[in-house]
């Protein structure tokens, strides 16, 4: 496969459905997962299981959110490269990149359920620093219009039910900018490495994430400066308590029904008809 290619994010696999007594085969459409391994110059950083989609913007999504780059234009280059076992991104920083880089010693095999690869001490926990002054309310219509919507931003889900999503949406709810990965960090990684090239102003949105709300996908929500997370599992207490301190709004458990305010509701707006009032 020539080099900045990647091979479809979707194959099919021949299953059997069964219904009482009767069965028939058929085939069934399943996401693609591959191992990709992100390499810094020529330094192997990290091998993570992803989607082969959009693999630019997971270069630069993870990059930020890993400290390595402090913004897109640290990065020079990005090229995929076909392996017998799966994809390379060979990423080119900036010389002082490089150079920080160098300084640092980390190894990670990432996982589609991993969010800590590589730690090995609970004082290199990350803890992002908000970029944004700016925090803007969070309108619950809002947060309503983009749930409802989110299911037209995932085709690949609609096809497979088996990926994360991760979006932008405007301060009214519109969906700007959507990911999917099978790794739910993956996509949030891809969300913002596209916002981050794309030059988004962090309080023009916020963040909605299909996948539980773990601390770490509020960190990287924080690194790139979003004030506002709502996500349609439930937060872990730890999410709850970075959110807090980030001074971020986190809503969580968010259906087209209903939805619970963790942090920042101070900054929630019910501008919602009393039939229609979310449970914030």
């Amino acid at each position: 496969m020539p080099p900045n290619e990647a091979p479809p994010s979707l194959t099919r696999a021949a299953a059997v459905f069964r219904f009482g007594e009767t069965a028939r085969q058929a085939a069934r459409a399943v996401p693609v997962e591959t191992p990709v391994n992100i390499v810094y110059g020529s330094m192997p950083w990290a091998v993570m299981m992803a989607t082969p989609a959009d693999l630019e913007d997971f270069a630069a999504g993870f990059s930020l959110t890993e400290g390595v780059i402090g913004s897109a234009g640290d990065i020079r280059g990005i090229e995929t490269v076909s392996e017998e076992r799966g994809l390379r991104l060979n990423i080119t920083l900036s010389a002082e990149r490089m150079k920080n880089l160098l300084a640092r010693s980390r190894n990670m095999a990432g996982r589609t359920g991993c969010g800590l690869c590589g730690i090995d001490d609970l004082s290199a926990l990350p803890a992002a620093k908000i970029t944004a002054r700016e925090k803007p309310p969070l309108l619950l219509s809002a947060a309503r219009r983009a749930i409802a919507g989110l299911g037209a931003h995932q085709p690949l889900n609609a096809e497979t039910h088996a990926v994360h999503a991760a979006a932008w949406c405007d301060r009214q709810g519109n969906i700007v900018c959507a990911r999917e990965d099978v790794g739910r960090h993956n996509a949030l990684d891809k969300l913002i490495g596209a916002l981050a090239r794309a030059g988004t102003d962090p309080a023009s949105g916020f963040v909605l994430i299909t996948s539980r709300c773990s601390f770490e996908m509020v960190e990287k929500a924080a690194v790139f400066g979003a004030r506002a997370v709502v996500a349609v599992s439930a937060p872990t207490s730890l999410a709850i308590e970075r959110a807090r301190a980030h001074g971020m709004t986190l809503l969580a458990v968010a259906r087209s029904d209903g939805a619970v305010c963790f942090a920042g509701a101070e900054q929630i707006v019910d501008d919602l008809a009393p039939s229609e009032r979310l449970r914030a």
